[in-house]
């Protein structure tokens, strides 16, 4: 799995990070979503499409290699 973040979208909710803290960050100057990771383990994939669906702004998404 690989994880895209498209920061110029994102809206700075923070929805991400309250679903997967180990995953995601916010920028603390604006607010914006920053991932710690863009390919996730296995074990916090789950996690991470359970981020993507909660996003607002759909600055996320995901994709198979």
């Amino acid at each position: 799995m690989k994880l895209n973040v498209d920061r110029e979208r994102c809206i700075g909710a923070g929805m991400c990070v309250l679903t997967a803290p180990d995953m995601f960050d916010q920028d603390a100057t604006d607010g914006r979503v920053v991932p710690l990771r863009t390919e996730p383990a296995p074990e916090w994939e789950t996690t991470v499409r359970e981020a993507v669906l909660v996003c607002p702004s759909g600055a996320l998404t995901v994709a198979q290699p």
